[in-house]
């Protein structure tokens, strides 16, 4: 069922669209087609148990792993049998995932080097980004030296920095403690409206989604997405 709550006049033209789609394995679907709409400056929950198929999906979104059926478009584009780095999508997994033979500052600037980047537009977006989530003064340290939440952050950090038009959060802040996990929550719904980006956000959390969310999709394993 998805709840719509009222999407304030920073919903803009383009963002995240879903045809059909239709994830599993062996050919075998976890649900029945999904179509989603998720326009730039807002943020969509897709929320049920486990089993129901929330990462798979993100998976297919992002270009990790083909769908059995379906399209995604972004900015209006089929990017569906595009590769993950050539889609403008960024993706932030439950762990964060961090490059072990790179500093912060160096998985920040990851996917900005990989676009060919350097030197000082490199610097000005790593400061930046590391201004915005309270990164300062960590960008030297490795990431067994960072907290969980810290980590976190900077796998958050190199998602961003190149301005993805779309960002996936696969469940990012489940194992953190609940007051830094409100926070976090909070931020990504300034980041949609002020970096004008689509998010799609899968959780668990009923609360969480609602208190994110502009609107909540939910999954149930092997049942249709149901919208109300």
């Amino acid at each position: 069922m998805t709840e719509f709550k009222e999407i304030e006049d920073q919903a803009r033209p383009g963002g995240l669209e879903v045809q059909g789609l239709v994830v599993g394995y062996d050919d075998v679907p976890l649900h029945s087609a999904l179509d989603l709409a998720v326009p730039r400056g807002t943020v969509t929950a897709l929320l049920g148990p486990s089993g129901s198929g929330k990462s798979t999906l993100l998976a297919a979104i992002a270009g990790i792993r083909a769908p059995i059926a379906g399209s995604v478009f972004v900015d209006g584009l089929n990017v569906t049998s595009i590769p993950l780095h050539q889609r403008g999508i960024g993706i932030v997994f439950q762990e964060p995932l961090l490059f072990t033979h790179l500093d912060v500052a160096g998985n920040i600037a990851y996917g900005l080097r990989r676009k060919g980047l350097r030197g000082e537009r490199v610097r000005s977006r790593v400061t930046e980004l590391a201004a915005w989530l309270d990164l300062e003064g960590l960008e030297g340290r490795r990431w067994d030296e960072l907290s969980g939440g810290q980590a976190q952050r900077v796998a958050l950090a190199r998602a961003l920095a190149p301005a993805p038009c779309v960002l996936l959060l696969d469940e990012p802040f489940s194992a953190l403690d609940t007051e830094l996990r409100e926070r976090l929550a909070k931020e990504v719904r300034v980041l949609a409206i002020e970096h004008d980006i689509a998010i799609v956000h899968v959780t668990h959390d009923e609360e969480e989604a609602t208190g994110m969310a502009d609107v909540i999709t939910r999954l149930s394993a092997n049942d249709a997405p149901t919208q109300a």
